[in-house]
């Protein structure tokens, strides 16, 4: 991946902004080197920016820095996610608890567009990648309701976690279980129109705790094929 070299005074910001945006957007896999003075070249940077944004992705959990072998961006642990994932439940449920009364007309409305998109054939790559921006989006708003500026930035890291491990295990049955988070996310709308807290909470247990089981299932299987092979 090809990066742009930067001007601007706060280096390591851009450096981490950048490196973070390529890891999460699958530009850079998991278990890929990342060479500092590589990296410091492509960026037109010096070595202590470099560093700089590597040791706040790592401490983040995007990458791990290995003594005398080198920094990594991360693969995660299927009980990694699982942990992962019973985080991010928790703050989504958090978030409605707060913010679900900061949930108006126009957001209920935009909630009602997300989820006819979602409907939509995912055929291509391209549609792929709509109905997951679509899918996040969605629940954005739900975390955006909190106005709880660190429940939203711990939300965001818990999801770059999640997107990595997506990306590990390469799951080909997810076209198939679109009609079940379809109507997941119908029921969550649902309960935000009538400001139901409690049926919200329990829509959003249904829907995350159902990827957490799948997503948990197929890194454990390759976990298996890797120990045994």
């Amino acid at each position: 991946m090809e990066f742009t070299k930067l001007q601007r005074q706060r280096a390591a910001d851009e450096v981490y902004q950048a490196l973070r945006q390529a890891i999460v957007g699958y530009h850079i896999k998991p278990g890929e080197r990342l060479d500092v003075e590589e990296l410091s070249g492509k960026f037109g940077v010096s070595l202590t920016p470099v560093r700089g944004a590597l040791q706040q992705l790592a401490t983040e959990g995007l990458v791990e820095i290995r003594p005398r072998s080198g920094t990594f961006v991360a693969s995660l642990t299927a009980q990694d996610v699982e942990e992962t994932f019973q985080l991010r439940c928790a703050l989504e449920c958090l978030a409605v608890e707060q913010g679900i009364r900061n949930i108006g007309p126009q957001e209920v409305r935009r909630l009602k567009e997300l989820v006819r998109s979602l409907r939509k054939p995912v055929v291509t790559e391209d549609d792929r990648k709509a109905h997951e921006r679509d899918n996040s989006e969605l629940h954005q708003i739900i975390v955006r309701s909190s106005t709880n500026r660190r429940l939203q930035e711990n939300y965001d890291a818990l999801n770059a976690h999640i997107k990595i491990a997506r990306i590990h295990a390469a799951d080909a049955g997810w076209r198939a279980r679109l009609g079940e988070e379809q109507a997941e996310h119908e029921a969550i709308v649902a309960a935000i129109a009538k400001g139901e807290v409690d049926d919200l909470c329990k829509a959003l247990r249904k829907h995350i705790y159902r990827a957490k089981d799948v997503l948990v299932a197929a890194l454990r299987e390759r976990e298996s094929q890797a120990a045994s092979g």
